[in-house]
């Protein structure tokens, strides 16, 4: 059976009308992904070509991860419309970001507001320094390292280094679990005691070292050395 155009649609089932008169809450996933998408294919319009993206990666987190090139990928995608979905999911990402940075940042609830919408889609560790001053605001975010899937390497020089250049009173390290599941590894507790120690003898506060995940049966999608009392 064909699959009606958008155009051929009742006006209620028209994600733009939809929008419009009821807002974008009113709209589902594979419908805000439409819009995003403007046009479908011949026998598959903007909305049934969501849907069959939502359907192949599972979740719009997991769809959120993808690259240019991967969407591109895609039948019925193509650069254009792939380059529009990654814009539109990196500025939500940086909005989420941007509505926390006048929180202060000694709470890992907040940290993982400012970064974990962002870190949550990246497909390989990164490990960050959240440079903090002594009202615990923030003052900026660097990145120290990009590793593989399992592994994110870091030397405490380069860690400490935008802490000093930026005269930060305190620092928190952050870093992401591309399998979703945040509980760290060895490699992890062992770096943690490592720049604790570092941070000791160069009066620079420690705050917390989280790990990044995704909500999972009801638990935050984080782990925190300092909840966990290691810090």
């Amino acid at each position: 059976m064909r699959s009606l155009t958008i155009h051929e649609l009742p006006d209620q089932d028209k994600p733009r009308e939809k929008l419009l008169r009821r807002g974008a809450d009113s709209l589902t996933d594979a419908e805000i992904l439409a819009i995003l998408l403007r046009t479908g294919i011949p026998g598959c319009n903007a909305i049934d070509l969501a849907q069959k993206l939502l359907q192949s990666y599972g979740t719009l987190s997991l769809l959120a991860r993808c690259t240019v090139a991967e969407l591109s990928n895609f039948k019925g995608i193509g650069a254009a419309k792939a380059l529009q979905l990654v814009a539109a999911f990196g500025l939500g990402a940086r909005l989420s970001a941007e509505q926390t940075f006048s929180e202060p940042l000694n709470q890992p609830e907040s940290v993982y507001r400012l970064l974990g919408a962002e870190m949550r889609l990246l497909d390989r560790e990164s490990l960050r320094a959240v440079l903090l001053d002594t009202r615990f605001r923030l003052i900026a975010i660097r990145e120290i390292s990009k590793g593989t899937v399992n592994e994110s390497l870091a030397h405490p020089r380069e860690i400490f280094k935008p802490a000093i250049t930026h005269s930060a009173y305190a620092f928190l390290l952050v870093h992401n679990h591309p399998s979703g599941a945040p509980a760290p590894s060895d490699a992890d507790l062992r770096l943690t005691r490592r720049i604790a120690e570092c941070a000791r003898m160069l009066q620079v506060q420690f705050v917390d070292h989280l790990i990044v995940g995704s909500p999972q049966d009801g638990r935050p999608g984080y782990f925190s050395f300092k909840e966990a009392g290691i810090l």
